[in-house]
């Protein structure tokens, strides 16, 4: 019970619960004294292990890991890597927190389990204390087990210690954040909160899934999706709303292993952008029904931009299914860290500033490994014009040079204000 792992089936006196209430006061006054002993300790100690020497001077390190629960990894790349997006850390950081305002648990610990039922279960409130863990210099390490229970109850598919897809798990995190935010906290709609917020203004949000929230408003862009009929040419157009692009490594680069290697030019981000977005013709399992033709037809499509997010999260397909195996596209793709120029594949460039469409990147996932039920994810993230190297529970400051040389699996591009240069891709 102490460990509050999943525990079903109470006795009808309910006397599982009456154990967990006495094990959380215990650990409760244990942790009110714990902390106030370690504030002591902070303010008499230096934190040594967390000095670094950066320009020839003595600097604090401020970052936090994360603690890996078994095989967690994919969650902790992604978390550091969303808390390195400012804008969107930020708003779930002014969240007010639920604990303080519910009377009976103030300042306790939330334990979350089956017996509580969906209702006592807040993914927003946990992603919010560990966004709040992070980056405050108190510690180390954070251990996240409160966020990962959470996950365990609303996301099934990521039960259990195996190890897990990181894009996937983002796509269900954001989609999960966006429901929970629809529905309103603590008697709060998060609709009105972010309609309060000024820098989140009615004209950048994209609506998907219903109204607008801070997960739309920063990650939300649209697509439009054009399809030809080769027989009659009949064009059928669409928009598609999108939280981040899943980009092909193009088929002539992927036996390139090594950054070094001198045969065939190098895969660069623009390679994978353009055959995202090429004419291409859809094969014989990808008939279009042409309404005019009233019958399949061989057709032709065709990806706009119609919408840039404020940033942009691009996937790059590792993995690919040949056969029974699921295998690793393994080639070195080249990104740029500044000024990648998104204007070329908008669907109306005319209608952009001059540099509207100019991203510099904040964070990018790393997949270490060969397969997607294996390897090692870790982060780059930079923060405050310095890079680091989020493993788990270690936080290293790296620099630019490493960061480009790492085989991105995941890149988020923030967009660039006016003032910036034009160092363009």
């Amino acid at each position: 019970y102490r460990c509050d792992d999943f525990v079903v089936n109470d006795t009808k006196l309910g006397l599982v619960q009456k154990v967990r209430e006495h094990l959380q006061n215990l650990e409760n006054s244990a942790f009110t004294s714990d902390r106030h002993r370690k504030r002591k300790l902070l303010e008499n100690s230096s934190l040594n292990s967390k000095l670094l020497k950066v320009n020839g001077s003595t600097t604090a390190l401020c970052a936090t890991g994360l603690r890996n629960l078994g095989n967690t990894c994919f969650m902790n790349a992604i978390l550091q890597s969303l808390s390195n997006i400012q804008q969107f850390c930020c708003y779930f950081k002014e969240l007010p927190a639920v604990e303080l305002r519910n009377g009976k648990t103030a300042g306790r610990r939330t334990y979350h389990t089956r017996s509580q039922g969906d209702n006592n279960v807040s993914l927003v409130e946990e992603f919010r204390k560990t966004l709040c863990a992070l980056w405050q210099g108190s510690q180390t390490a954070f251990s996240p087990e409160s966020l990962f229970y959470v996950v365990w109850k609303i996301m099934p598919n990521f039960r259990g210690y195996q190890q897990q897809d990181a894009h996937e798990f983002m796509r269900y995190l954001l989609d999960h954040l966006h429901l929970e935010l629809q529905g309103g906290f603590n008697g709060v709609s998060r609709s009105v909160i972010l309609q309060e917020n000024s820098s989140l203004s009615a004209s950048n949000k994209c609506c998907i899934n219903g109204a607008s929230t801070v997960v739309t408003a920063i990650f939300g862009g649209i697509l439009q999706n054009e399809v030809n009929c080769l027989i009659c040419g009949t064009e059928s157009r669409k928009f598609d709303p999108f939280l981040d692009l899943s980009l092909d490594i193009p088929s002539q680069f992927r036996n390139k292993r090594t950054k070094n290697q001198e045969n065939g030019p190098m895969c660069t981000l623009r390679d994978c952008l353009r055959s995202f977005t090429d004419l291409e013709e859809l094969d014989e399992t990808e008939l279009y029904m042409c309404h005019k033709c009233k019958k399949k037809q061989k057709s032709t499509k065709k990806f706009w931009i119609q919408k840039l997010p404020k940033v942009l999260c691009l996937h790059l397909k590792r993995f690919h299914w040949t056969a029974y195996l699921r295998n690793k596209v393994d080639t070195y793709v080249e990104f740029p860290l500044r000024g990648l120029d998104m204007k070329c594949y908008l669907l109306e460039p005319e209608n952009s500033g001059p540099e509207s469409c100019l991203y510099d990147l904040a964070a990018v996932v790393v997949h270490h490994g060969s397969g997607v039920g294996s390897g090692h994810y870790t982060a780059y993230a930079a923060h405050e014009g310095r890079w680091f190297h989020f493993n788990d529970s270690t936080v290293t400051l790296t620099d630019e040079e490493t960061v480009v040389k790492a085989k991105a699996y995941i890149l988020f591009y923030v967009e660039r204000q006016a003032k910036s240069g034009s160092d363009k891709l």
